[in-house]
């Protein structure tokens, strides 16, 4: 009769031991240990996000002429051709002319001119390309930032037939600085000299003439931009 309860009062104590020898700390990592492995994965793609955001580089007014200066010094390459919807044509950039060539390069690289229109033509004097109505065009503008460029008219290059050079910024400016995202090309015979110490002269038109001759003769509505746009499809280092 006493041996039954003694066989009971045993196991108890043995499940009771067993309870006590686990050890609760282990319980405590291996919840810790989850919530580490859910949270390490979102916690990289915010530092992430947050070191592109920090190391994306804008130009400004306090960095553009430096950043071009040495930008112009790896340039091996001086022509552009331009496709429109209505031809092609190619550009040769002027190497002494190191700011507006660098400038120009570098936008076409950046595919900035892609999509934007001959947003100005005047008859029998010039067309003038690189702005838009479309939103992109001033959200490219955003990324890449806002300068100026300095004139530099002094290099001896004059406006004549064929040329491409920089209108001024529309912007509080009488140092007459270069609007960076904007150029025009001469059509004028044999050329528009009265521009010449106003604006920059940085290239000229070496192949395809003709189709910034038949740009120029589109019909244009107020503020002379095209009644049927003429886009630019693509700016190609050549």
């Amino acid at each position: 009769m006493l041996l039954k309860p003694s066989i009971f009062t045993a196991g108890i104590l043995f499940i009771f031991c067993i309870s006590c020898g686990e050890n609760p700390k282990n319980n405590a990592d291996k919840v810790e240990e989850k919530i580490e492995k859910i949270d390490s994965i979102p916690q990289m793609e915010k530092d992430t996000i947050t070191h592109e955001k920090d190391t994306a580089f804008v130009l400004t007014e306090e960095n553009a002429i430096d950043f071009f200066f040495n930008y112009n010094k790896t340039l091996k390459k001086n022509k552009v051709k331009i496709t429109t919807n209505m031809g092609s044509f190619t550009l040769e950039l002027y190497d002494n002319v190191p700011y507006h060539k660098a400038n120009f390069i570098y936008l076409a690289r950046q595919k900035y001119f892609d999509s934007t229109q001959f947003h100005r033509v005047v008859k029998d004097f010039i067309i003038q390309g690189g702005n838009s109505d479309d939103k992109r065009t001033a959200l490219k503008r955003q990324k890449i930032g806002r300068y100026l460029l300095p004139p530099d008219a002094k290099k001896g290059y004059r406006h004549d037939r064929g040329t491409i050079s920089m209108p001024s910024s529309e912007r509080d400016n009488p140092h007459k600085l270069a609007s960076p995202y904007e150029f025009f090309i001469v059509v004028t015979k044999p050329g528009s000299y009265h521009l010449d110490g106003s604006y920059t002269p940085f290239g000229k038109v070496i192949e395809g003439m003709d189709v910034v001759d038949k740009i120029n003769q589109v019909t244009v509505g107020d503020g002379d931009w095209p009644l049927k746009n003429v886009y630019i499809l693509k700016a190609e280092v050549l």
